[in-house]
Formats: structure tokens, sequence, C-alpha cells
């Protein structure tokens, strides 16, 4: 069997598994603030929280291909449920690729299993993008380090036992430490009441002279800064494709209501102007497709140009998305404002992909950087 024929077949049994399981209680989770439980058990039935890491640890080692691909199937219905999905797998990562081996078996067959998550706790009250201004503190004491500090907009916080903390141990080093939920010092504020992505609880952690064991430090504590910025270049694709997965949803919905409406006597679709709208909206889903599948190659391949190209594709597929859903609305015309629509749900939840994981005018500088070599 072929790679490609192994990534199509992959896709529609992550497709069959969201429009199965997951589609029918995506308006629930988003009106309700509720955490989608159903979607975690569906998780569970194909193995999909574990896809990214080894088999030694329970997992499925699929390449970054597959993980896109699911991601982008499982946001096609529902956005929130690919956020729990993947938020995860971009927490481990640093510890799955720098980290001792103890402490991966410690941690990641728990994640595996898909019974708890782990969060990604990168943001500060005093900005996100800027992390070498980032203020948590991390200091070696006898049995361990002691951390202080407060994380912003952490996802998945609740249902996380593991919360992969980037933290200050001099001026200039950083260092990533695997907190738990369990730990002395540890504490969770309010949950953030949201526009979009409703469905996954969003805190700041505080962390209060919260003492974790030595062995807890991931790989080399003065790295750090280097292990998220390899991780990022990672983790930036599994954004895009939830943008993406969210683009092609409200497209889907967009054709299928324009097809059925009627209007002065004809079907919607066949007015001139709809068309030229679902045409620009296909070209630009079909192109950050590309673009995004050219970044996880690059990505794969340990290609020098991965991470310019990982910004590209977070900057064109989340702003592909904000576009895309905007004009499903329009199309879809009154009810395109209502909720019982999903066009609605799916606008709010495609703007904070312009936001997260590195705002798009961030990501417009790193490739400017890369272009000009400086």
């Amino acid at each position: 069997m072929s790679e490609m024929t192994v990534h199509d077949e992959f896709r529609k049994q992550v497709r069959r598994l969201a429009e199965s399981e997951i589609q029918s209680h995506a308006a629930v989770v988003d009106d309700e603030s509720q955490f989608p439980d159903k979607s975690v058990t569906a998780f569970k039935s194909m193995e999909l929280n574990g896809l990214p890491f080894p088999e030694r640890f329970g997992g499925s080692e699929a390449d970054l291909m597959l993980q896109i691909i699911a991601v982008e199937e499982v946001a096609r219905v529902c956005g929130s449920s690919a956020l729990v999905l993947f938020i995860p797998w971009a927490a481990i990562t640093p510890l799955a690729w720098f980290g001792s081996e103890d402490l991966k078996q410690n941690i990641i067959p728990e994640i595996v299993k898909g019974n708890s998550g782990a969060s990604f706790c990168l943001t500060e009250p005093g900005g996100g993008s800027d992390l070498p201004g980032l203020k948590t503190s991390a200091k070696k004491v006898d049995g361990g380090w002691l951390l202080n500090g407060q994380k912003r907009f952490i996802s998945n916080v609740g249902w996380s036992s593991w919360y992969a903390v980037l933290a200050r141990i001099s001026d200039r080093d950083f260092g990533v430490f695997m907190v738990h939920r369990d730990d002395p010092g540890f504490s969770i504020g309010k949950l953030e009441r949201k526009m979009g992505m409703r469905g996954s609880p969003t805190a700041d952690i505080m962390l209060d002279d919260c003492l974790i064991p030595e062995s807890r430090v991931v790989g080399d504590p003065g790295k750090g800064y280097e292990y998220m910025m390899q991780t990022l270049t990672y983790t930036r694709p599994l954004v895009s494709a939830q943008a993406l997965g969210l683009a092609q949803g409200a497209l889907e919905e967009a054709i299928s209501y324009t097809s059925e409406r009627t209007q002065f006597g004809k079907r919607v679709s066949m007015f001139q102007m709809v068309r030229g709208m679902v045409a620009d909206m296909t070209i630009a889903v079909e192109s950050s497709r590309s673009m995004l599948y050219r970044a996880a190659d690059l990505a794969g391949d340990n290609d020098d140009r991965a991470r310019a190209f990982a910004s590209m594709a977070k900057t064109f597929c989340s702003d592909t998305a904000m576009s895309v859903t905007t004009d499903a609305v329009q199309l879809l015309g009154g009810y395109g404002y209502m909720k019982d629509y999903p066009v609605e749900r799916m606008m709010r939840d495609a703007k904070v992909s312009q936001i997260w994981e590195g705002t798009n005018q961030i990501q417009r500088l790193l490739v400017a950087k890369y272009m000009y070599q400086d």
C-alpha cells in the first residue's frame, strides 16, 4: 500500500468517526461550554490520543501528515474537539523529543490512554509572543526545582494532569518543567468566558512555591527555549490543520445550503456572484492545504526551511479560516447568523487561530526574517 493510499484511507476513517461520533454534539459543546467527553471517547476508540508517540509507550508513532489529517477532519465538524485532541500532543512533544527515558515512561503512557490530557504553558499575563520576556521562574533547591509564576490562556485545564511549563532559570536561560496538577503550590484560576473554542476549558495556572522533583526537568535545563522553538515548528502545522478543517467544514456547509435554497425561482447556487464567492473560498482552502502539506513535508525531513514554512502555513491557513467562515455566514444570509447553523460557530472558532501559537503579525515577521536571512 502506497503512502498516499495510507493517508487517504486514514482520512476516510477519521471522517467517518467525526461524522458519526462527534458532529452531533458539537453545537451543545459550544452552547454550554461543555467539555467534549464524547469526542474523547471517540478518540480512544480509534487510538488517536497516542497518534504521535512511540509504540513502546502505547502510541502509533504516526508521521506528522497523519496527525494533520486527524486534526483537520475533527475540526471540520468541531473545532473544540480538535483542540482537545492535539493540545496534549503539543505539550508532550518537548518531553518526547528531549526528556529522559524515565520521565517519558512516567508520563507518556498515561496521555496515550486518553484518560487525561496535558497542557502547553507558555503565555503569561504580560504577553505571549515575547517568550524571552516571560517572568515565571524556576530555582534549583534541595530536592528539586521551585517554580513561581502565572501562565495565562492555558487550554484543557482541569482535564489535563500534566503541564509543560517554560520557566526562567537565569537571566538568559530557560527550562521546560513537567508539573502535575497534584503538585503542592499548583492551582487553577477561574475559567475564561470565550468567543469560540468553548468546549476546551481555558484558565490561568498559578505556581506558588511549586516544588517538583529534579527528575521533572526536560533534558538540559538551560535549553528550554531552544526546545520550545523546535516544538513550535511542529505544533504550528497542527494549529494550521485545525484552521483548515474549520474552513473546509464551512465551505461544505455553504455549498450544501446554496444548492438547496431557492430565491427568485431558482437555486441560490445558480447566481453568478454566489458562484464567484464559492470559487474564491475553494481556491483559498485548496491553496492553504497545499501550503500546509508542504510545511509538513519539510518538517518531516528536518529541513532548515521548516520553521519559516510552518509560519507561512499558520498564517495562510488561519487567514483562510477567518475569511471562508465569514463568507459562509454571508452565503447563508440571516440563517448564517443563527446558532441553528454551524457556520456561526465555525466563524467564532476560527478567529483565535489568527492569534494563538504566535499571532499572524509575528508569523509574518518570521517569514520576512527568513527571506532576508537576518
